[in-house]
């Protein structure tokens, strides 16, 4: 691990990628979001693959549920993950090895002014797509608006940005923002956009869902066989045109990846046991110590690897829907996170051994420090001080139960902030003044069975509160029609953050995102604050304006009580067949995007 970066990342003595560099003014190999890149233009692959590493073999993954979908770029249905990431390609591409730096792939040369008003990126000539066609031009033009007007979410706020796109000479492309956007992460945000092939969707409707038409990417795979219900099966093209980009030097080795379905996680769990896949993540400590003993693992056939990381905790719990009028009191939510009886379950699932979710940004030096807010961090702060609310300023921590199953001082606690919110226990049933039972249902995929061992203890812990909370376990299709139109009141909530937070926080947190169908802000959050918080990320043009305005929007979102914080671990589990070999260094990210398969190797 890169653990000298953290060290001076959190006394902010940067190393290179972060510190002061020339601002871009003419076409470079690659673009930082401070400062210049780590890796100079005459790097020929990132520190963290194996250059030399094998092509050949296969990986098999089981997911649970289904897929309906081959179009991972709408808001319909439900595509394979590994279609997104393996089939489609960027004109720039990340290294996991810094905390925002992107490099050319499909773009060999990015450019753009000190004050990033706009950016132009150079297509390499040798850049195709599987079918063999160049991507051109036209094809990046025409998928940036295809995405910004008809795709999922996630790409329409930065289109809002654009004022204009233009082919600049033969393989250029230059897009200008609009004259009232301060936004320096913008040209990053450009160079991930997939690029789709314009020809391919001539004639149809693109946001229509299914799996009639087998989508042309330029990526390192195509898609082979498949069957909605039971498997896909990613092939590696061995024509594919960009094996000796830098960016992409040591990776993609696998010549299929193949991702099984199954009904829930026992399932997976018990097909990774009999070999029918050859690779298993599991994120119960307990179940890792106890369980993974069968006969291959004994035998060695089978590889129990931990991958420690440097990154966020982001967030993980039950999210409480703010739309609906039962949550919108904070004391309430803070009742509920009382009774969430969290030393108890830790104890009862893992062993005692996760550490809780303190913050969005814990466990990163992006994470809020204890105590009051101080130094930047206050005077960003200060000017919303009337709104937010209590811990945003003083520090905030969750509470602590005893540790017993009745957790005593947590209920009386819980019983304490129902009553200051118009709630209280009335013939063993919690109602408010008029005698109406306050209740709720808690929404879960049916595939997952932690979800629902998590919920059972949680629910019998309200009954001690005179709430009876009704469990509803549906599968995962339905589960995300249902929480891409709000229609929930709690669910088990996941959201992953980076060390480089930026745009995606407004399709998180954001008021708009709010009131629109498909974002990620579940509990319905409209804060002034935590959009002053994300604009002050966007424009910040140093790492320590940076920092604090990230650690100043954690204080907005871990106070307002949104989300019932789970566990965390530092430690990835990766159970796999002995063939399947990692390079010896990892990236900060740990196992994350751009880790497995993407740079692990078949070996006999």
């Amino acid at each position: 691990m890169n653990l000298p970066f953290v060290r001076a990342l959190a006394i902010g003595l940067l190393p290179v990628c972060l510190m002061a560099g020339p601002a871009l003014s003419e076409p470079q190999h690659g673009i930082a979001m401070y400062g210049a890149p780590a890796q100079g233009s005459d790097f020929t692959a990132f520190t963290y693959v194996n250059p030399d590493a094998p092509k050949g073999g296969r990986i098999v993954l089981g997911e649970a549920g289904a897929y309906d979908s081959l179009n991972p770029h709408i808001e319909k249905g439900r595509a394979p993950y590994g279609i997104r990431v393996y089939v489609f390609e960027s004109l720039m591409v990340r290294s996991w090895d810094e905390p925002f730096t992107l490099y050319g792939l499909l773009a060999e040369t990015v450019e753009t002014d000190p004050e990033r008003t706009w950016v132009e990126f150079h297509l390499r000539p040798e850049a195709t797509f599987s079918d063999g066609s160049p991507v051109t031009p036209e094809d990046v033009i025409w998928s940036f608006e295809k995405l910004g007007t008809e795709g999922a979410g996630r790409y329409r706020n930065s289109w809002t940005k654009i004022a204009s796109s233009e082919k600049v000479g033969e393989r250029g492309v230059r897009f200008t923002f609009n004259d009232d956007v301060n936004d320096r992460e913008l040209p990053l945000i450009m160079g991930l956009r997939p690029i789709l092939k314009k020809a391919q969707y001539e004639g149809r409707d693109f946001t229509e869902s299914g799996v009639d038409v087998i989508p042309i990417g330029s990526g390192p795979y195509v898609i082979g066989e498949f069957e909605p219900t039971r498997f896909i099966s990613l092939m590696r093209n061995p024509d594919y045109w960009g094996a000796d980009v830098p960016a992409q030097r040591g990776q993609h080795n696998f010549d299929e990846i193949r991702y099984e379905y199954f009904g829930d996680g026992d399932v997976a769990f018990e097909a990774f046991k009999g070999g029918i896949t050859t690779m298993y993540r599991e994120g119960n400590a307990a179940k890792w110590a106890e369980q993974f003993n069968f006969p291959a693992v004994q035998a060695g056939d089978v590889v129990k690897s931990e991958i420690a990381h440097q990154r966020p905790t982001g967030i993980w719990g039950y999210v409480m829907n703010t739309r609906k009028t039962q949550f919108q009191d904070w004391r309430v939510r803070q009742a509920l996170t009382h009774a969430f009886n969290f030393e108890f379950i830790n104890q009862t699932l893992n062993g005692g051994d996760q550490p809780r979710i303190t913050s969005y940004f814990s466990n990163s030096v992006l994470g809020m420090d204890p105590g009051p807010a101080s130094g930047q961090v206050r005077a960003l702060l200060e000017p919303h001080s009337d709104e937010l609310l209590p811990g945003a300023m003083e520090g905030y921590t969750p509470p602590e139960g005893d540790g017993t199953e009745r957790n005593r001082a947590g209920i009386r606690a819980a019983l304490d902030l129902m009553e200051l919110a118009g709630w209280t226990v009335q013939d063993g049933v919690m109602a408010d003044a008029s005698g109406a039972p306050f209740t709720f249902d808690i929404l879960l995929n049916q595939g997952t069975t932690s979800h629902q061992q998590i919920t059972d203890l949680y629910v019998s812990a309200l009954e001690r509160l005179g709430i009876n909370a009704s469990v509803t376990a549906i599968d995962a299709a339905q589960l995300r029609e249902r929480t891409n139109a709000f229609d929930f009141d709690m669910a088990v909530y996941r959201r992953s953050l980076s060390l480089s937070p930026g745009n995606e926080q407004n399709f998180y947190w954001s008021a708009k995102a709010a009131d629109e169908d498909g974002s990620r802000n579940w509990m319905g959050m409209k804060s002034p604050a935590a959009e002053a918080m994300i604009n002050a990320i966007l424009s910040a043009s140093s790492q320590d304006d940076f920092v604090a305005a990230t650690r100043a929007l954690d204080r907005v979102l871990t106070s307002g009580r949104y989300v019932i914080p789970f566990w965390h671990s530092p430690v990835s589990r990766l159970a796999h067949v002995k063939e399947l070999k990692k390079p010896a260094t990892t990236q900060i990210y740990g196992d994350w995007i751009g880790y497995m398969p993407d740079v692990w190797w078949f070996e006999e």
